[in-house]
């Protein structure tokens, strides 16, 4: 059996006065503090993005790995190519890893386009300490 009271009307709860404090106006609200936070946080991701781009975004030194061969217990030869500025130079770091994910060489290679040229494919032999899996550039930045 419910109870049902004849002095409450259904709907919306009767609370005693004083109670539970001061009830909030519904049509109170800031819109300007939510557009200035908005702002706020989209300037500082912009910010983060930019200085992320200039370290490690520079699509000047760009690599490719085209393939990597002749796979043995001491080597693996990878050809890679290299996008660098019209005539300039590069030095790519180059790593041998085994079937684990083990490193099992490293090597910086400086790599020079001919002439005006922006493109540079070339081959170069990793000497491993054990038997390699894969070949791959890690990535290339300018000369110092």
């Amino acid at each position: 059996m419910t109870e049902t009271h004849a002095t409450t009307t259904p709907g919306a709860p009767v609370f005693p006065p004083g109670r539970y404090g001061r009830r909030r106006d519904p049509g109170r609200r800031r819109p300007w503090l939510t557009g200035a936070l908005l702002a706020v946080v989209l300037a500082f991701s912009g910010l983060v993005t930019f200085r992320l781009y200039q370290q490690y975004g520079d699509p000047t030194y760009d690599a490719q790995v085209i393939t990597y061969t002749d796979i043995t217990d001491t080597q693996v030869v990878v050809e890679f190519q290299v996008t660098v500025p019209p005539g300039g130079s590069a030095v790519c770091l180059l790593r041998a890893r085994d079937v684990a994910g083990a490193e099992v060489s490293r090597e910086e290679v400086t790599v020079t386009a001919p002439g005006d040229q922006r493109s540079i494919t070339t081959r170069h032999r990793l000497a491993t300490s054990a038997e390699p899996f894969i070949g791959e550039v890690v990535r290339c930045w300018p000369p110092a």
